[in-house]
């Protein structure tokens, strides 16, 4: 139900405190719409963007993203509407929708569902993103004047510079900031001089990096002048977007991570320090030219941001290094490295660490449970560190719950595990295990997205695990291990976990 904030004059004095009290844990939450299935079909019509976040109450992502989604909420105010759903009441419409895991977001436009947002989840990363949803694909510019105040941006900027609003080259452009709008800003002209200072001739596009990231070790200003296409806009700007050493922000990380990344974090605070934030960066991109050309890619971090991450997945605490950079690599495959070196200012210890890990010498971290001192019960308890012994181990069929312990389905489905364990304690060629996702690194080719997921990795091939979809019934797993399983497996009735 949703909370008034509204008073009339007659009673606002014996009001006083309620609305004090409303004020903090009330009245804000109005800038996030509560829909369901009695009225949203009738209310999200009415908004031209809306986002609505579809969850459940239970869900502990939903919990987290729940204080940045109403702050983005208030900052959006009159400009796109943000609303929520909760799945555990409103099943209809979840369902429609195809909701599945928690918390999803969608976009929608008057009404109609438009795209998933695959956006960040911080306040400062909706917003922006959610800002972009709104106005021109593409901002037009009639002088130099308009072409500085657009490029003197937060962000790197992308701009045309055309013949005129016939060109077709121009078409093609607009088309492409459609398509990329949500990633990229985009601006263009018709006013063929406008770029010429920046090494524009006759029609092409410049990508301007940010000007706080300006460095001698790289063009600010990038000039494509090859055959216009959404698709070549695209590698143009993919190529050259990020630089040599970008900023990696909550926002941008999982674009930056489709590579192998080496990331540099300490106090970067561009908004009021940017001397101060690029003494460190030009360090780091003095050694980053260096190495360039063997398949890493740099960026540096404010280190308050990921914080958590550098502690729960690196095992790197806050007072390490002290007031000096943390230096991790995050491989495509989902190997981690840690530089234990302290950072000096010379960058010494920095080719040292990039050396060593070029060279195979460096050892991986793991994030992992400690190794059981006896794992004698039906379901086997899997670490981190043991995954390759037990689930790997060549000649056994496997199947193993990636759990987490708030979540009440994987609650509820623990007496069936276990019963299923039981009956099939006596089977040499079948292991039933589990593990806490949450507090081990799962393994690369295991898609965890939400508790429980359950994959089935078969004996002789431990490349190809495959998810198990089926119910969650004793009968269900038996049903679906008498046809994957290697040998036909062996039912006994049941023991008593040791």
């Amino acid at each position: 139900s949703r909370i008034s904030c509204h008073f009339s004059s007659s009673n606002m004095a014996a009001a006083g405190l309620l609305l004090l009290a409303l004020s903090a844990a009330g009245c804000a939450r109005r800038d996030v719409l509560e829909l369901g299935d009695a009225d949203f079909d009738y209310l999200a019509p009415e908004h031209e963007t809306l986002l609505v976040k579809f969850y459940a109450p239970w869900c502990g992502h939903c919990k987290k993203l729940a204080p940045d989604f109403e702050k983005a909420a208030s900052r959006l105010k009159g400009v796109v509407q943000l609303a929520k759903v909760d799945c555990t009441v409103n099943s209809e419409t979840c369902s429609r929708f195809g909701v599945s895991v928690y918390p999803t977001l969608k976009i929608f436009r008057n009404g109609v569902n438009s795209a998933h947002y695959d956006g960040p989840r911080t306040a400062d990363g909706i917003f922006h993103y959610m800002k972009k949803q709104t106005g021109p694909n593409s901002v037009p510019l009639q002088t130099e004047e308009d072409l500085q105040a657009f490029i003197n941006h937060f962000d790197a900027s992308i701009v045309g510079v055309f013949s005129g609003p016939d060109s077709a080259a121009l078409a093609e452009f607009l088309k492409a900031a459609s398509i990329m709008r949500e990633q990229f800003r985009f601006a263009h002209s018709t006013e063929p001089g406008l770029g010429a200072s920046h090494g524009a001739t006759a029609e092409s596009v410049l990508l301007f990096r940010p000007p706080r990231l300006a460095s001698k070790f790289e063009d600010s200003v990038v000039v494509f002048k090859g055959h216009l296409t959404i698709g070549s806009l695209r590698r143009f700007i993919r190529d050259n977007i990020h630089g040599l050493c970008p900023h990696m922000t909550v926002e941008n990380k999982d674009r930056l991570r489709v590579r192998d990344l080496l990331t540099v974090y300490y106090d970067l605070d561009y908004q009021h320090n940017i001397p101060g934030s690029n003494y460190w960066r030009n360090r780091v991109m003095k050694v980053a030219s260096q190495f360039a050309s063997r398949g890493l890619t740099f960026s540096v971090a404010n280190k308050k941001d990921f914080l958590s991450e550098l502690e729960e997945e690196f095992g790197l605490g806050a007072s390490d290094g002290a007031e000096l950079p943390f230096v991790t690599v995050r491989t495509k495959l989902g190997h981690k490295f840690t530089m234990r070196e302290e950072f000096t200012r010379d960058g010494k210890s920095l080719e040292r660490f990039l050396e060593d890990y070029f060279s195979g010498r460096l050892k991986r971290y793991i994030k992992s449970e400690p190794v059981p001192e006896k794992n004698n019960a039906a379901v086997k308890v899997v670490v981190a560190e043991t995954f390759d012994d037990i689930v790997n181990s060549p000649d056994k069929d496997v199947l193993i719950e990636f759990y987490s312990p708030w979540c009440p389905h994987c609650k509820k489905l623990e007496p069936v595990y276990r019963e299923l364990a039981d009956t099939l304690y006596a089977d040499p060629n079948i292991v039933i295990a589990k593990m806490n996702a949450a507090a081990n690194d799962v393994p690369l080719g295991y898609d965890v997205q939400g508790y429980p997921t359950i994959y089935f990795v078969p004996a002789g091939k431990k490349d190809e695990p495959i998810r198990y979809e089926g119910g969650r019934e004793v009968r269900d797993f038996l049903k679906f291990l008498k046809r994957e399983a290697s040998h036909g497996p062996v039912v006994s009735g049941g023991r008593d976990e040791l």
